[in-house]
């Protein structure tokens, strides 16, 4: 989940420069070089590791959610943004949503989602208006969801993905 999660907050970095870029990024596992279109509100981004190894990740308003079997959005929410990411360190995806339910209706949605799909609650915080929950489920799988309020509005945060 480490792998996705960061790959996806670079794509978010990196697609918001629009046009298209290209470079290298040093991590601890190497160097990593990188090339990312942007159009519209949709971005690409290939990365590339020492070894050949390739992983895409497509993001923004009009990129499909893809979740996992038993995993949907949540009813009557809006979809702000999407990136689903594939390659050899796993796959996953990233949906971002708003809705007029509670936070504590939405993370109530996503616990009955997980919990039906396998996965064990191992993670729960709550601070003023932002919930948390987080597990990990069969073959590998992780996910954490997080929302929070703001005036009549919640937004939500769901991350899925198999290392």
């Amino acid at each position: 989940m480490r792998t996705i999660g960061t790959g996806l907050a670079a794509a978010l970095l990196l697609a918001g420069c629009g046009g298209s870029d290209s470079g290298t990024i040093e991590t601890e596992d190497g160097t990593v070089e990188y090339d990312a279109d942007q159009s519209g509100d949709e971005a690409q981004i290939r990365f590339t590791d020492k070894d050949g190894n390739e992983t895409v990740i497509n993001s923004g308003t009009d990129v499909a959610a893809s979740l996992p079997d038993g995993f949907t959005v949540y009813p009557g929410a809006q979809v702000a943004s999407s990136s689903v990411m594939s390659g050899a360190d796993g796959q996953g995806s990233m949906t971002v949503m708003t809705s007029s339910d509670s936070p504590e209706e939405m993370v109530a949605h996503y616990r009955q989602q997980a919990e039906a799909a396998g996965f064990v609650i191992e993670m729960e915080m709550t601070t003023n208006d932002t919930m948390m929950i987080g597990g990990e489920g069969p073959d590998g799988q992780a996910f954490s969801f997080n929302a929070s309020r703001s005036g009549e509005e919640s937004s939500g945060m769901l991350m899925v993905g198999r290392n």
